[in-house]
């Protein structure tokens, strides 16, 4: 795990977008296809708009994959991690190879079993995530399962992880918040070539202290970044306030 610390969340996603574009056009120019996933969430609002901002990316040779979404939330809910992806990123680039979608609205298993027979043909390039105020990844919520090898799962959402999405505005109360969720699972993230974390924010400060300096334990699943061969941890001054390196 490499940090890349910035001035604040603009600097950051800037970073973070410039960083995922390149490796994003390597793909391509060593196999002709990149696979990335995606990840919603205001976390990665700066660092999307970055990514799309930039020239030369061939989007009718990428193939892209959606990380997590709330089940039983319509489409047309504000909160919608579909909704999300396709205002702020399917519309802008039209050409995308293909989109494959968290569908959470029918049977959740028979979605999970159909996004895990499709992730399975696409190796994952480039993975976009991001970190909870939990500590979660994907919506890995702790203690995360590290050992499951399904790409997808049905998870159950904690009190902490539903308060977030509620204090981010996309719900008006917290009996509103879905109570489940289809979420990548954290090995399928793992097995990413490349991960590029955004993480901006105070709020964020502790779970990134735990994820960085504590031992890699299911307690703070976004601490199994620590062992990935390649994966960039972008910060903002905010996010990093509370680590050892920073203040001293």
């Amino acid at each position: 795990m490499e940090l890349i610390i910035r001035e604040d969340k603009h600097a950051l996603g800037k970073a973070a977008g410039k960083d995922a574009a390149d490796l994003i056009r390597r793909a391509i120019s060593e196999k002709g296809q990149a696979n990335i996933i995606l990840a919603t969430g205001t976390s990665q609002f700066q660092t999307l708009e970055q990514l799309i901002a930039e020239k030369d990316i061939d989007w009718s040779k990428v193939v892209m994959f959606h990380l997590d979404e709330y089940i039983g939330l319509p489409l047309s809910h504000p909160a919608s991690f579909r909704k999300y992806l396709q205002e702020r990123f399917l519309a802008k680039v039209p050409a995308l190879k293909a989109a494959y979608l968290i569908n959470g609205e029918g049977d959740a298993e028979l979605e999970r079993q159909r996004l895990n027979a499709l992730i399975a043909q696409y190796p994952i390039d480039v993975a976009l995530v991001g970190i909870g105020e939990n500590g979660h990844l994907a919506f890995n919520d702790p203690p995360a399962d590290f050992e499951t090898t399904s790409p997808y799962l049905i998870v159950s959402l904690d009190e902490k992880c539903r308060l977030q999405q509620m204090g981010e505005g996309w719900f008006g109360s917290l009996a509103e918040v879905p109570a489940q969720a289809i979420s990548m699972s954290v090995r399928q993230i793992m097995l990413s070539k490349h991960i590029i974390c955004s993480v901006p924010d105070k709020r964020k400060a502790q779970a990134i202290k735990d994820s960085v300096e504590r031992p890699v334990s299911p307690a703070y699943p976004a601490s199994i970044l620590q062992g990935h061969a390649s994966c960039g941890l972008y910060l903002d001054e905010a996010s990093a306030s509370l680590l050892e390196a920073v203040k001293n």
